[in-house]
């Protein structure tokens, strides 16, 4: 399941994931599929979410697929420096996306 945190980034309510974030949630706590609530933030292009989160730090390498692998997935180049992504992390191989529910 998402924790509130995570249904905060992925909605886009920067305040309320600072909220969060000063009252002990965890950034990097992964929900069941893997997903972190910054690689959700940067999913979703919400990017005071993405620096709230960086600013309590989040580790943009976490999850699976982590943020840095979002931003290469989705194409999204402009954040790469914002997370911190080095060549070694533009180099790493990209993760097996989850296909639908019932699937192998």
């Amino acid at each position: 399941g998402n924790t509130l945190l995570m249904l905060a980034a992925y909605s886009g309510h920067p305040a309320l994931v600072t909220g969060l974030l000063a009252r002990g949630a965890d950034p990097d706590r992964a929900n069941d599929t893997g997903q972190t609530p910054l690689a959700g933030a940067v999913f979703k292009g919400e990017d005071a979410v993405v620096r709230a989160l960086l600013a309590a730090g989040a580790d943009p390498r976490a999850g699976t697929p982590s943020a840095i692998h979002t931003v290469r997935i989705f194409k999204k180049a402009d954040l790469l420096a914002l997370l911190g992504a080095t060549g070694a992390d533009l180099r790493d191989a990209l993760p097996a996306m989850p296909g639908p529910p019932g699937r192998a």
